[in-house]
């Protein structure tokens, strides 16, 4: 019999609610925001915390956009290490497919805000154009576990390959293009740490004990060397190994990402939701004054045009003029409830946001057409698989000249 804490763990582990308790955190945020004790909430969001002396002096809202959410990257570091050694990403025929549909889920909204932006004059507002470009994992899945039942199993394999390349570009994003000043030497110290991390996780037997002394200070020196902190969640996550070692029935990464995940879905996510969407739209120039502001309708439409046409027009592309094709059962209607959960951008498009705008006159409305695009990405996703569920499929979905036999569906 289980105990109540694994029950617990596993629960909140659950695609599903923890897409429920990424929505709660940030209605919360939104209506608390927005009521007559909203500045309660901003004074609540400033509280500043930490040694001055390390430079960690930050407010909660910092706190939880800098240091909790490394816990999340960490765990996306490790599902992106286990996919690329025994996952999705392993045979790169297989994965060549959502790896370009990711590429172009990433380009076309970039370019539908840059056009958007260049028609409406807001060319201070140029620095954004990677906000709309990130996917939230966690929610789309969630979307996909609750909606897409009946529909093929290879279908989530081919999101979930899409959505970790895409936090991988992402990734790249952030450390190549808001990195404000480097400083090479804490950065050569913090990939020592991380270069140490992946030694104790080879060990013969591993002791959270002494990782965590390695791995904190890690985070630290990255997020002195300029480099957004984050990313050395990403690293540690990528050095620890993906296959079993020492005699042990299962990898490292897979048993360290099933420890961190309720942590990170239960709480460091919502934490993060919660200080990122407060976005007041009864202050500033006048009653919501930021829905009139270009920048809004910029992310709005690459989160739920320019992510679905990426995706679609992409795949449409490469399986028509070159010999790779989709993954079995798979065919390209399906596509387009793919690339509408891909225009859930949250959590990434969140941090995203606060890197570009930080504290500006975009950061109301960036944010608020986050929330915005996500949900009726996330709205309409959940329509079109329902409606894609319900259509006969044939026998050769993926059109390669094969039946199809990998046809088992989400459960």
């Amino acid at each position: 019999m289980t105990s109540p804490i694994t029950r617990l763990r596993d629960f909140v582990s659950r695609e599903s609610v923890a897409g429920i308790l990424l929505l709660i955190a940030a209605a919360l945020a939104l209506l608390w925001a927005n009521s007559p004790w909203r500045s309660a909430y901003f004074d609540l969001s400033a509280i500043t915390v930490g040694p001055a002396a390390l430079h960690l002096d930050m407010s909660l809202s910092q706190w939880a956009a800098d240091g909790l959410l490394a816990i999340f990257f960490l765990v996306v570091g490790l599902e992106l290490k286990q996919e690329i050694v025994t996952g999705s990403l392993r045979n790169p025929k297989l994965a060549a497919v959502p790896v370009f549909a990711a590429i172009g889920g990433m380009a076309v909204p970039a370019l539908v805000f840059a056009a958007v932006i260049a028609v409406t004059g807001a060319t201070d507002a140029l620095g954004g154009w990677a906000i709309p470009t990130a996917t939230d994992i966690a929610f789309a899945l969630a979307v996909l576990a609750v909606f897409g039942r009946g529909l093929p199993r290879a279908l989530r394999v081919f999101l979930l390959t899409l959505a970790v390349v895409d936090d991988l570009l992402a990734i790249i994003v952030i450390a190549a293009f808001y990195t404000s000043s480097l400083s090479p030497l804490w950065l050569v110290v913090s990939l020592g740490c991380v270069a140490l991390f992946a030694v104790l996780t080879r060990m013969g037997r591993t002791r959270w004990w002494l990782l965590l002394p390695v791995g904190l200070p890690a985070w630290g020196f990255m997020h002195a060397s300029g480099v957004h902190a984050t990313i050395a969640g990403v690293l540690l996550g990528l050095v620890v190994p993906a296959r079993a070692i020492h005699g042990e029935s299962d990898s490292r990464s897979h048993r360290f990402a099933h420890a961190i995940q309720p942590l990170s879905s239960g709480i460091v996510v919502p934490v993060f939701a919660f200080f990122a969407a407060g976005v007041s739209l009864v202050d500033g120039d006048g009653p919501l004054a930021v829905l009139r502001q270009p920048v809004l309708l910029a992310i709005f439409l690459g989160l739920v045009v320019g992510k679905v046409v990426g995706v679609m027009g992409t795949t449409a592309l490469v399986t028509k003029l070159t010999p790779l094709r989709l993954p079995d059962a798979v065919g390209l209607r399906d596509l387009l409830p793919v690339g509408l959960l891909t225009g859930i951008g949250f959590t990434v498009s969140l941090l995203i946001a606060e890197l570009s705008f930080p504290d500006g006159p975009h950061t109301a409305a960036a944010k608020f057409a986050i929330l915005a695009g996500s949900l009726v990405s996330a709205a309409l996703g959940a329509v079109a698989l329902r409606r894609s569920a319900r259509l006969k499929r044939s026998t050769d979905m993926n059109e390669d000249g094969v039946v199809d036999v990998d046809t088992d569906p989400i459960p």
